[in-house]
């Protein structure tokens, strides 16, 4: 009895040293790239599945983030039920800020805003999880201008530059842009 537990450990032990050199030998792409067990591979699955998910979310919210923003500002509205649709705090009020001191200087904005956004990281884990997005927003083509008579304001010319935002998913599931930044300085 005792001789058919070590013959069965010495065959364990044989396996373990015949198979540890085999997956050494392959080349580090190999060695990743080999599926797991098929409930890891289901995990995986999900897990991108989810990514993607939060991506087109994240993405979505800065698109409409964009969007309200121009038609708040076009209107002179900073109000405007779209803006909290897509933004949340600190940046909402920012944005109603801004379009407000525009409002109180009789200016307005116009023109359109062309925009190209990427993600470029994805924190699922995290505590609200979020998404980096990197935009190069052209806005050469969108104006202040005084309301009355739609001259442009001094100094407001738009140029193609560098943006950065964050979408972070709120308990309610709704993902929303809460901050964001023009980097004026870094052409794009």
């Amino acid at each position: 009895m005792r001789g058919r537990q070590l013959g069965r450990a010495a065959i364990c032990l044989l396996a373990v040293v015949v198979a540890v050199p085999v997956a050494a030998c392959g080349s580090g792409r190999e060695a990743v790239e080999r599926p797991g067990p098929a409930l890891v591979d289901g995990q995986q699955a999900d897990r991108d599945v989810e990514r993607r998910a939060a991506e087109k979310a994240a993405l979505d919210a800065y698109s409409g983030y964009l969007a309200a923003s121009r038609t708040a500002s076009r209107r002179s509205d900073p109000r405007a039920p779209e803006l909290s649709r897509y933004l949340a705090d600190p940046l909402l009020t920012r944005v109603r800020m801004s379009i407000r001191e525009a409002k109180e200087h009789g200016a307005m904005r116009t023109g359109t805003l062309k925009s190209d956004p990427t993600v470029t990281s994805i924190s699922l884990d995290s505590t609200p999880a979020s998404v980096e997005i990197q935009d190069c927003l052209d806005a050469s083509g969108y104006r202040l201008v005084y309301a009355k008579d739609k001259r442009v304001v001094p100094g407001s010319g738009g140029s193609r530059h560098l943006a950065t935002a964050t979408a972070t998913r709120y308990p309610d599931g709704r993902w929303l842009i809460n901050s964001s930044a023009a980097h004026r300085d870094q052409p794009c």
